[in-house]
């Protein structure tokens, strides 16, 4: 389905009838990679309906040169939640650049906030300022390495921390799907002209006090997992894990540890419903 916002065409998917779960996706990638990992999940099969969508430049959604920082992508997100769900009070589940915009959507409409769900957040945009650690492969699977090009294999080697079939068809399915359709021109200008929103959206005028679950990858060497430490006590109800053999996939290399922690999410949710 497609809507225009702002008068640029939004691709989204929903999915399900129920409590309303907004899904934003990572940088360069697209909603495919949502769709991928949170319908494994069976607690959010019933009940709620989930709303997958694609950023501006990314997946099938459109681009326009308008669209010079974050601040208007998290408008376009703002506006798009008020045109599908007018009315309703909804949870938000972000990866990466989708959490960074997460945390920009819980600041400008937190009461109509009921959880949040931040899988290996962007918390600081200048990478060179980020405490990350070093690429490491766990897990490496030789016989799988050698059906993949050497250039299949390098791109793999750069990005995997766990390896095997099962994680590399998901890699292929949920990531590098949307990689390979992304607008890469308005992305890079994006990147270098207003990445950053211009405000500090970690700095609330409240604690988020809903059930909320932040998750990290133990060897994430793209956002880490030692700045988010920093955004804890923003959310007063929330779960803070830091997952060992995953990198910044860490929903396809902990596949079974992700659903059972998003399990428990929910179910707290539900607690308060």
């Amino acid at each position: 389905m497609k809507r225009k916002i702002k008068n640029v065409l939004i691709n989204y998917e929903i999915i399900g009838e129920g409590i309303p779960i907004i899904m934003l996706h990572g940088y360069c990638v697209d909603h495919r990679l949502m769709l991928g990992c949170m319908e494994n999940v069976k607690s959010i099969k019933k009940d709620y309906k989930r709303i997958y969508i694609d950023l501006p430049g990314m997946g099938a959604s459109e681009s326009a040169e308008w669209i010079t920082n974050s601040d208007i992508m998290l408008d376009i997100i703002i506006d798009f939640i008020k045109e599908i769900i007018p009315d309703e009070n909804f949870l938000i589940a972000g990866n990466s650049y989708g959490a960074y915009l997460l945390a920009g959507v819980i600041y400008k409409m937190e009461d109509r906030v009921d959880g949040a769900l931040l899988i290996c957040p962007l918390l600081i945009p200048d990478y060179r300022k980020r405490n990350v650690p070093e690429h490491v492969i766990l897990v490496e699977d030789k016989m799988l390495l050698s059906k993949l090009t050497l250039e299949e294999g390098e791109d793999f080697n750069s990005s995997a921390v766990v390896q095997s079939e099962r994680i590399y068809e998901r890699y292929q399915n949920e990531i590098l799907s949307g990689v390979k359709v992304a607008n890469n021109e308005f992305l890079e200008n994006l990147m270098e002209n207003g990445y950053g929103l211009s405000f500090d959206a970690d700095k609330m005028n409240k604690k988020f006090d809903k059930p909320s679950i932040i998750l990290l990858g133990r060897q994430d060497d793209c956002m880490g997992y030692k700045d988010a430490w920093n955004i804890l006590e923003n959310f007063s109800r929330a779960t803070f894990a830091v997952l060992d053999r995953a990198g910044h996939n860490l929903q396809i290399e902990q596949e079974e540890l992700f659903n059972s922690l998003i399990n428990e999410w929910i179910s707290r949710v539900k607690e308060q419903q």
